[in-house]
């Protein structure tokens, strides 16, 4: 079975000489310039989010440091 995506339209702008390399690369790689751009989207924000540390982590560091600060102070001596 196949799941339709929904697109929605947009405007924006951007350098053209960048507007050109994607152009090309999309012509090269015999793609859309609409399907090159939803996947460097996707990846962008991927990787962003990749980079962010997760929230129970940061949580767990703070509780580690309230706990063991004065360990944490004379390990780093």
């Amino acid at each position: 079975m196949k799941v339709k995506l929904t697109k929605e339209k947009f405007s924006s702008q951007a350098s053209a000489d960048l507007l050109q390399a994607m152009r090309h690369l999309a012509e090269a790689e015999g793609r859309q310039f609409q399907a090159l751009l939803d996947e460097a989207m996707r990846e962008y924000l991927e990787r962003k989010e990749k980079s962010r540390p997760r929230k129970h982590v940061l949580e767990a560091l703070a509780q580690s440091i309230e706990e063991f600060d004065s360990l944490y102070e004379k390990l780093a001596k």
